[in-house]
């Protein structure tokens, strides 16, 4: 099985991926193999499946005031 070498990573993402292994009781490296297998194995269909579902369940809902006011705000 290949290997793979990840230099430079800062202390603060190093800590959260040891409570994240501690948590799931894996090893640090366990852990980090498994987030690269969970982000390589992104699936476009699943993720367009899931879009369409909250399509469908929000889609025909009006939208407040505040929200039109916080999209134009991130538009500037």
């Amino acid at each position: 099985m290949p290997d793979i070498l990840v230099r430079g990573l800062d202390a603060a993402t190093v800590r959260k991926l040891k409570t994240r292994a501690r948590r799931h009781g894996r090893s640090l490296q366990g852990e980090a193999k498994r987030v690269l297998e969970q982000a390589a194995g992104a699936d476009a269909n699943l993720v367009s499946a899931i879009l369409d579902r909250w399509r469908t369940r929000f889609g025909g809902r009006r939208i407040s005031k505040t929200v039109i006011l916080i999209r134009e705000d991130r538009r500037r």
